[in-house]
């Protein structure tokens, strides 16, 4: 039996037209339930892209949530870093402050002395301004490129650190101090031999005191000899850094032994009138590189016992 089917009549009432449609049932089902389903179909179609929309911004969200910790991260090793280098900064501007009478005596140091306790390195600072130049908008090159300045001033600390422990060697090896109480009776220089009256040169200071007053080591060093030297008599040298060397010559004992080392205010021996000599003093010399240097230049304060 064929499928019952329906004429749909539309009538133009201006003109009078009629237009006949002739629809089968399963037609008319169809487009009925094409009605009804359609707007589900858009529900549904906007339900998966809002679904699809929410998981994007989710994982967006995870992807910022870890960036934003790299950076509280990043930024706190920063601040540690930063904080590290201040401390370091305070520390070696306390250290590199030398006493005005230290500081005094090593500007009367000859250059060569001075050269050897030079240091620094140039290139650290160039590598510095360089990274700063490179600076760019992007956070994560804003913090590499403040960790590489970071690390490149801990490069340029580290040769700062060397250059003040060379100061401060540089000081503690610099004869400053009056190695015996008393009063000077010879200076550096020409003068009449004190036995024959010729015309000679004296090589050193003499101090005179009571015999058995205190010698003092003038800088930090290692005993090199102690014992008699002829003219000297009983004589002690001690060996500095930066190829400097004192000598304590004409005392009456000694208070240290070859290889003992020494700080400056130490007591080495006493003073006395052994050797080549008209009374009790002490004869002191300064060599840098084995060349006698006067002493006058580089005394600053008088000497202070430590033992």
């Amino acid at each position: 039996m064929p499928g019952r089917r329906y004429t749909v009549v539309i009538a133009d009432r201006t003109s009078g037209t009629l237009r006949r449609f002739t629809i089968s049932l399963r037609a008319a089902a169809t487009i009925v339930t094409s009605m009804f389903l359609l707007p589900v179909l858009i529900g549904l179609g906007a339900k998966w892209s809002a679904g699809t929309e929410i998981s994007h911004l989710q994982s967006t969200n995870s992807s910022l949530r870890l960036e934003n910790g790299s950076f509280r991260a990043a930024t706190g090793e920063l601040t540690t870093q930063i904080e590290s280098l201040e401390n370091v900064i305070d520390e070696l501007g306390t250290r590199s402050t030398l006493a005005p009478d230290q500081a005094k005596a090593i500007q009367h140091l000859p250059a060569v002395v001075k050269a050897r306790a030079a240091g620094g390195n140039a290139q650290a600072n160039a590598a510095i301004s360089t990274v700063v130049s490179s600076l760019t908008g992007s956070p994560e090159d804003t913090f590499g490129v403040l960790k590489t300045v970071l690390q490149g001033l801990e490069s340029r600390l580290v040769y700062v650190r060397r250059d003040v422990e060379r100061q401060e060697q540089l000081a503690a090896a610099t004869p400053s101090i009056w190695p015996a109480h008393g009063w000077l009776t010879g200076v550096f220089g020409g003068r009449p031999d004190p036995f024959t009256g010729e015309r000679g040169f004296h090589q050193g200071l003499d101090i005179s005191t009571e015999k058995g007053s205190p010698v003092y080591a003038t800088a930090d060093g290692r005993v090199e000899t102690a014992g008699y030297a002829g003219d000297y008599g009983n004589m002690v040298v001690i060996r500095h850094d930066f190829g400097l060397s004192t000598r304590y010559a004409h005392l009456s004992a000694f208070n240290v032994k070859p290889g003992t080392a020494v700080n400056r205010g130490d007591i080495i021996g006493y003073v006395g009138s052994t050797g080549r000599s008209t009374g009790a003093h002490l004869h002191y010399e300064i060599l840098v590189n084995g060349k006698l240097l006067d002493p006058l230049q580089l005394l600053t304060r008088p000497a202070t016992g430590r033992n």
